[in-house]
């Protein structure tokens, strides 16, 4: 009797410990189960406003050198200078070269005086070989090669003269466009050098016309096109809102910056702009067609991969994903995912697949 009584408090003891036990794991999933607030997979892009970083540039710029060695005799502008196309800017001098240029036009002098001997000779033999026996068939082509041979040489000289000629002309330093001087480094009597290409003797701009230049991430750039409306503005000029149109776009993504070079060609006829200045661009992006959107909080980024948490059979599942502009709360996201289907609305990278979720 003593030993039945005893065996059935034990087993009235495992009975309660595994109800209890059972009622704790279902309290334990009914908690898992509730715990998640969850949002819906939708169709359609997000359109929205930008603001990005962009640079102010002059259209066309340069920086001179000097084509051949020699001393500066002159310097015609300075910084701040406005100068217009084929201007003079600055003079050099280099003797020999002028002394190379004249001993190669006395050449060719020379070269053209003796072809029109030998072109004279040849002739005169052409009418003396009418009168048979007279001249020779062998001075008569000796004397033709001496006029071909004569004339090669006076072309030969001729080549090397203009050369010289055109070598003269780069000790005239002239402006390839219209523009401002913005840098001077030279002055005069100073030795400049073809072959040293540090420091440029003069930097000359363009800043009539201006380039604005924007990296566009690659996620929004291709639904820009040219044409576009950009509006942006300059601290110099607050509360100002100046616009344009995209007049370029690069076709190429930085693979450092993940962004694609726009340009916006802007009229500076006042000079209230001046290249080098930053800018604050407004860049409306649509959002595309062929996205999705899900709660923004449902996407989760870690160092290996970014992903949303979608409910499939009443579980967790992880799909991958990649993002797109966000706005009221959502997010765009292209994936392997389908509308309407239910996500965890505020995930983390703490919540692990398969866990019951109630969808």
């Amino acid at each position: 009797m003593k030993y039945s009584l005893l065996y059935a408090a034990v087993v009235l003891a495992l009975v309660s410990c595994s109800a209890n036990a059972e009622k704790k794991q279902k309290k334990v999933i009914k908690q898992t189960m509730e715990q998640y607030a969850v949002g819906t997979v939708t169709t359609g892009g997000i359109a929205t406003r930008l603001k990005l970083p962009a640079q102010l540039a002059a259209y066309q710029e340069v920086s001179i050198f000097p084509k051949v060695n020699g001393y500066v005799k002159t310097v015609l502008v300075d910084i701040g200078s406005k100068v217009h196309t084929g201007d003079l800017l600055m003079t050099l001098d280099a003797p020999e070269l002028e002394q190379a240029s004249l001993q190669a036009k006395e050449e060719f002098e020379q070269s053209k005086a003796s072809f029109s001997i030998d072109q004279e000779r040849y002739n005169r033999l052409q009418e003396a070989a009418q009168t048979e026996g007279a001249v020779s068939p062998m001075d008569l082509s000796t004397s033709k090669t001496k006029v071909t041979s004569a004339l090669a040489l006076s072309k030969a000289r001729k080549n090397n003269w203009q050369m010289q000629q055109t070598m003269l002309s780069y000790l005239r330093v002239r402006a390839p466009f219209s523009g401002v001087i913005t840098q001077r480094s030279v002055s005069v009597g100073a030795l400049v050098s073809a072959s040293v290409k540090d420091i440029p003797m003069l930097e000359l701009k363009e800043v009539d016309h201006l380039r604005l230049q924007i990296d566009v991430p690659e996620t929004i750039a291709p639904a820009l096109d040219n044409k576009d409306t950009i509006s942006f503005s300059v601290s110099s000029l607050p509360g100002k809102k100046l616009t344009g149109r995209i007049s370029r776009k690069s076709m190429n993504v930085d693979p450092r910056l993940r962004s694609e070079r726009i340009e916006i060609d802007v009229p500076n006829k006042e000079h209230l702009l001046s290249p080098g200045m930053y800018a604050d661009v407004a860049v409306d992006a649509p959002g595309s067609a062929n996205s999705m959107q899900v709660p923004r909080a449902a996407v989760v980024t870690s160092t290996e991969r970014k992903y949303v948490l979608a409910i499939r059979n009443g579980k967790t599942v992880k799909v991958d994903v990649s993002t797109g502009n966000e706005g009221n709360g959502n997010i765009e996201v292209f994936g392997k995912l389908q509308p309407g289907e239910k996500v965890i609305a505020h995930a983390n990278d703490e919540i692990e697949e398969g866990i019951p979720v109630k969808g």
